[in-house]
C-alpha cells in the first residue's frame, strides 16, 4: 500500500509543477506583449520560404531626454501601428529617432551604422537649423540681419540709411526677444544677431501668425527635398497686433500659449463646420478676400528651396566623414510670416520640431499624419527586405528594376550616345550610369512612389510641355548653376516626367 501511496505523491508533484511552468509561461508572454515584442515570438513564417527568410519585425530606437513626459508619445504611436518593436542602442535596429542631435552624443553609434539602418538626422543639420547661420544667409525670403559683434559696421550703415526700421535681436536659444530701437540693442552681445523687424504683417481677425511647413531632406549630392503639402501648422498670436504696443511681446511673438486656429472667428466656420484642415481653412479665407494662395506657397517652397542648395556644400562636407549619406534622413519646420502684401519671410528653421499634442488634443491628427508621411517617404515603412539594395536580385527587381530608371530613349538610341558617355545629354543613358548612381535614382524612384502627402521640392518641379522641350543646352539657370550629381538628378525626373505627368 505504500507504493501508491510515493506514486500518488508524485504524480501530485509533477502536476503541480506543470501548472506553475504554465502559469510562469503566460505570465512571460503577457509581459511580452506589454512591451511590444509578441509579435516577435509569434510571427508566422511566409508560407512557401525557408526558416532565414522569415519575416523581420523591424526595431525602432527612440532617444530623448524626458521621454516618460509624453512628448513623443506621437512618434511612438506611429511606429507602433506599422508594426515596429521598441528596442535601445544595443538592439540591432532599423531606424533611431533622436529628439537630440546624435552626432555627438551617439557619436560612436553613428560612426559604426549598418547599410539598412536610418537615423532622422543629417550631419552638419545645424548649418540650416542654427538661427545665427540662417539668419545672415544670403537670401531674398530671409529679412535682413547681422551679425553681433563682426557685422557691426555694415549694420551701422544700413541702419543709418534705414532710420525707421524697427529691430530684434536674437540668439539660437529664441527666448526674450522685444522689438527694440537702434540705441537699445546690445552690440557687444557676441554670438547674437539683431534682424530688419516685418513690420505691417498680414493679419486675419487682427492677430499676427507665422506658418510652420514640415520639410524632410531625404538625400544630399544630390540634393532631394520634400515638404508635406496637405498639412501646415498656423500658430496665431495671443494678443490683437493693434493698437501696437511693442512693450507687449504676445502682439508680435507667437508663444507657446499661441491662438489656435479653431479660436480665430473667421476660421473656425471653415475648421469646425466645413471640416476642413488647417492649410484648406487658411487657403479658403485668401481666396474669399481675392488673395492668391498657390503664389504664396510657390514662394514658399522658393525659400526652401534656396536654403537647401545655399547649405549644400556645407551638408557635402560633414557627411563625407561617414560611410554613407543613405543612412540619413531629417524633417524640420520651416516657420514663415507674411506682410500685408503676402510676401513671405523665413523666420527660423526649427530641428526637431515640436510634435506633442498636450497643448492642444486637437494636433493629434496633423502631428501623427506628419509622422507617418514622412516615415512612408523615407522607405521605412515598406513590409519588404531591411534593405531592398541588399535583397535577392527578384525582391530587388519587383521594387523597383534597373528598367525603371532608365530614361530619355530618343537620345540613348542615337548615334551621339550609342558609344559615348561623354555629352550630357548622354549621362543617364544604362551603360553610362555607375552602380552608386543606379542606387541613388532606385531610391529616388521610391522615395516618389512612397512620398503619400509629400511634394519635391528639389528637384524642382515642372511641367510636362517643360520636360517635352527640355535638353541640357537650353539656357536653364535652374539646371546649369547645379553641381554634377544634381544635374543628374534634375535631369532623370525630366525624363521621367517624359513618360508621365506622374512624375512632373
Amino acid at each position: 500500500m505504500k507504493k501508491p501511496g510515493r506514486l500518488f505523491s508524485l504524480v501530485i508533484v509533477v502536476l503541480g509543477l506543470g501548472i506553475v511552468l504554465t502559469l510562469l509561461n503566460i505570465y512571460e508572454l503577457h509581459k511580452m506583449r506589454e512591451t511590444g515584442n509578441l509579435q516577435q515570438v509569434i510571427q508566422p513564417q511566409v508560407e512557401g520560404r525557408a526558416e532565414k527568410y522569415a519575416v523581420h519585425t523591424p526595431i525602432v530606437w527612440v532617444e530623448g531626454k524626458k521621454l516618460e513626459s509624453g512628448y513623443l508619445k506621437h512618434v511612438f504611436a506611429v511606429f507602433d501601428r506599422i508594426g515596429y518593436a521598441l528596442g535601445n542602442g544595443d538592439s540591432n535596429w532599423d531606424v533611431l529617432w533622436s529628439h537630440e542631435y546624435p552626432f555627438e552624443s551617439l557619436a560612436k553609434k553613428m560612426a559604426t551604422l549598418k547599410p539598412h539602418q536610418k537615423v532622422n538626422h543629417f550631419p552638419g543639420s545645424g548649418f540650416i537649423t542654427n538661427k545665427v547661420s540662417l539668419a545672415v544667409s544670403d537670401n531674398a525670403f530671409i529679412p535682413r540681419a547681422f551679425k553681433i559683434p563682426s557685422e557691426k559696421d555694415k549694420f551701422f550703415q544700413y541702419a543709418e540709411e534705414h532710420p525707421h526700421t524697427l529691430w530684434v535681436q536674437k540668439r539660437n536659444s529664441h527666448r526674450g526677444i522685444r522689438i527694440k530701437h537702434v540705441q537699445e540693442l546690445d552690440l557687444s552681445d557676441a554670438g547674437s544677431f539683431v534682424q530688419v523687424f516685418v513690420d505691417r504683417p498680414f493679419l486675419i481677425d487682427g492677430r499676427k501668425f507665422d506658418i510652420g511647413v514640415y520639410t524632410t531632406l531625404t538625400s544630399i549630392d544630390p540634393l532631394r527635398v520634400y515638404i508635406l503639402e496637405s498639412e501646415a501648422l498656423f500658430r496665431f498670436c495671443s494678443h490683437d497686433y493693434y493698437p501696437f504696443d511693442a512693450q507687449d511681446i504676445n502682439k508680435y511673438v507667437v508663444g507657446d500659449d499661441y491662438t489656435p486656429v479653431w479660436e480665430i472667428p473667421s476660421l473656425k466656420k471653415l475648421y469646425r463646420d466645413l471640416n476642413f484642415n488647417f492649410k484648406e481653412t487658411f487657403n479658403a479665407y485668401l481666396e474669399t478676400k481675392g488673395h492668391n494662395s498657390r503664389k504664396l506657397w510657390a514662394d514658399i517652397s522658393s525659400a526652401i528651396k534656396t536654403v537647401y542648395l545655399q547649405k549644400e556644400a556645407a551638408l557635402i562636407s560633414a557627411t563625407s566623414k561617414y560611410s554613407s549619406s543613405r543612412n540619413f534622413f531629417e524633417m524640420v519646420r520651416f516657420d514663415f510670416a507674411l506682410d500685408e502684401d503676402l510676401n513671405v519671410y523665413l523666420m527660423e528653421v526649427n530641428m526637431s520640431p515640436n510634435l506633442s499634442s498636450g497643448h492642444f488634443r486637437q494636433n493629434t491628427r496633423m502631428y501623427e499624419q506628419v509622422v507617418f508621411n514622412l516615415l512612408s517617404l523615407v522607405l521605412v515603412t515598406r513590409p519588404a527586405s531591411k534593405d531592398f539594395i541588399q535583397s535577392s536580385e527578384d525582391e530587388a527587381n519587383m521594387v523597383v528594376s534597373d528598367k525603371d530608371i532608365t530614361v530619355f530613349p530618343e537620345w540613348c538610341i542615337s548615334p551621339s550616345c550609342l558609344h559615348n558617355c561623354e555629352k550630357e545629354m548622354c549621362k543617364l543613358c544604362s551603360p553610362c550610369v555607375s552602380l552608386s548612381m543606379k542606387k541613388t535614382l532606385k531610391l529616388a524612384y521610391l522615395e516618389h512612389t512612397n512620398k503619400r502627402n509629400c511634394g519635391r521640392v528639389l528637384p524642382k518641379r515642372m511641367s510636362e510641355e517643360f520636360a517635352l522641350e527640355w535638353t541640357p543646352t537650353n539656357n536653364d539657370p535652374d539646371f546649369q548653376n547645379l553641381n554634377h550629381k544634381n544635374k543628374l538628378m534634375y535631369m532623370w525626373f525630366i525624363g521621367k516626367c517624359r513618360q508621365s505627368a506622374y512624375w512632373c
